[in-house]
């Protein structure tokens, strides 16, 4: 075995250095929306997409719901991640500046695209022209109603620099056009729910006014606006996205006049950052292209966008193929390097058999990690079994269970029986380590630091008893008991799937997701299924 070993050092030696010269460097990004709806959902499919052309870049996502306090904290724990390049759209212009501000003077690099920020402390900024937005909507309103008529204006979020520049833009439009008259310009925050709500109020307090036309910051404040005003009135709003419930069907259907197409672009803000953390040439300040959406265009414009997403989704089917393909080129780059056959033959071999046994070893600690958990928490649950960790298909292999693990005493006459030795496995350490951990689950900033402080050890000797008890680090438990509270939360109440995701301390349900798929073999909504 030890002639083995030295032959699998020494032929692994090789292909590191081989693969030394052929490595490119990782680089990891952050991305941190403002907010979540349907034109972030397009650009974060654009983000992925557009990493699908580098091999070598990883995408860390974090979604602030409109809040400014989550995504301050989102910003400091993506760069306290170690992430090498930030991209973000502040949700208001000067809230989230110092966070930004925190990160470039770390040396990160800073992307901000959609929304500016009150800093100049950022490497690039990528976005449409919002106040153009807004002065081509106002020109094209003031020609739809032959220079006379009322308007009603509904704002996007106060503080947020789209809706500052698409307002200003609009009334600058229109002060040529003395005919038109701005009924009022309410306050909305880009959705749907909340535009409806305050056209509701003002058409309570103002029912003798007429409107002509109702001019949305964005398209879904449009049509908040009808739901209240009726089909009577000429709606224009801002996105232009595609599909079946986007700004151009919109249009197309005669549910809004006009739209304007706001690019989302994720592939080239991709691209973007590459460049810079790569030393190549970009611009420091890049606006997109966009255009005005009628009823004279729409039709076409839907067709080709149509168009773009087949591409798109087909380009996701073929990615894993095409990740399967880079696989077997760089397995062959190591043939390549080797040249001889034998040689890649006793690779094969000896890193299978090191990969088979690496493989029981994770299964044996996975057991052991679940039991010790699953029987601090059986109480919990109600009845309701927990499922173990996804099995790789060699569940009747020989893998060792968790008496491999930890032996069990001899039972004499008189001894305790298995069942009470296997409840008693969990020491002392280990049952005030759980409740340290379960006290704290909801905190999302929670350390093992803190963890460490919680039971008056230094983090060095608790991650050292925790490793030589269980196999596994803090950290790791520290998630499998997340995982294990939300799976009960799932069965247990109506939550949310990002409700409880963060209840148990996930800063993204997206990732939450993510773990939760990889302990149990299911998305979290296939458990209540």
């Amino acid at each position: 075995m030890r002639k083995c070993f030295g032959i699998i050092c020494a032929i692994c030696a090789v292909c590191g250095i081989a693969s030394c010269s052929v490595e490119k460097e990782e680089f990891r990004v952050g991305v941190s929306q403002c907010s979540d709806d349907i034109w972030r959902d397009k650009q974060n499919a654009e983000l992925r997409m557009g990493a699908y052309f580098y091999d070598n870049v990883e995408l860390k996502f974090a979604v602030a719901f409109d809040s400014d306090e989550r995504q301050i904290q989102q910003i400091d724990s993506l760069v306290d991640s170690g992430i090498d390049l930030l991209i973000v759209a502040p949700n208001q212009v000067k809230t989230i500046s110092p966070a930004i501000d925190r990160a470039f003077d770390k040396g990160i690099p800073v992307i901000v695209f959609e929304r500016k920020t009150s800093s100049q402390k950022y490497t690039a900024f990528i976005s449409a022209d919002n106040y153009e937005m807004g002065h081509t909507m106002g020109e094209y309103i003031v020609t739809r109603l032959n220079g006379q008529g009322t308007v009603l204006e509904i704002k996007g979020l106060e503080g947020s620099s789209p809706a500052i520049e698409r307002h200003n833009g609009f009334m600058d439009a229109l002060k040529d056009a003395p005919g038109i008259n701005v009924v009022a310009s309410l306050q909305g925050d880009w959705t749907e729910p909340t535009a409806y709500e305050i056209t509701r109020q003002w058409r309570a307090a103002h029912g003798d006014t007429k409107v002509d036309l109702v001019f949305g910051a964005n398209d879904r404040t449009a049509m908040g606006a009808r739901e209240v005003l009726g089909a009577d009135v000429l709606y224009c709003g801002i996105d232009g996205l595609p599909g079946p419930t986007g700004g151009i069907q919109l249009v197309r259907d005669s549910l809004l006049d006009a739209s304007y197409i706001y690019p989302t672009h994720g592939d080239q803000i991709i691209d973007l950052a590459v460049s810079i953390l790569e030393g190549k040439p970009y611009a420091k300040e890049t606006m997109l292209m966009s255009a005005l959406v009628t009823r004279d265009n729409a039709k076409v414009l839907q067709m080709q966008a149509e168009e773009l997403m087949q591409q798109a989704d087909r380009l996701d089917l073929l990615h894993d193929k095409a990740d399967n393909y880079l696989r077997k080129l760089d397995a062959q780059r190591v043939v390549n390097w080797l040249a001889i056959g034998i040689i890649v033959l006793l690779v094969v071999v000896f890193v299978l058999f090191y990969l088979y046994h690496l493989r029981k070893i994770r299964m044996q600690r996975e057991r052991v990690v679940n039991t010790l958990w699953n029987m601090g928490s059986a109480d919990d649950t109600d009845g309701a079994a927990l499922p173990m960790a996804a099995d790789d298909g060699h569940g009747d292999d020989g893998a060792a269970t968790t008496a491999d693990t930890h032996p069990q005493p001899s039972l004499a006459d008189g001894d305790a029986t298995p069942e009470s030795s296997a409840s008693a496995l969990p020491s002392l350490f280990l049952t005030r380590f759980r409740e340290a951990v379960e006290a704290r689950l909801d905190d999302s900033d929670l350390s093992v630091d803190d963890l460490a402080a919680d039971m008056n050890l230094s983090r060095v000797q608790l991650y050292r008893k925790v490793k030589a008890v269980t196999g596994s680090s803090p950290v790791e438990l520290l998630r499998t008991a997340r995982l294990n509270r939300a799976y009960q939360l799932l069965l247990t109440t109506d939550k949310s799937v990002s409700e409880v995701a963060y209840t148990v301390g996930f800063t993204a349900p997206s990732y939450f997701t993510k773990c939760f798929k990889e302990e149990y073999g299911m998305v979290p909504g296939d458990v209540r299924k």
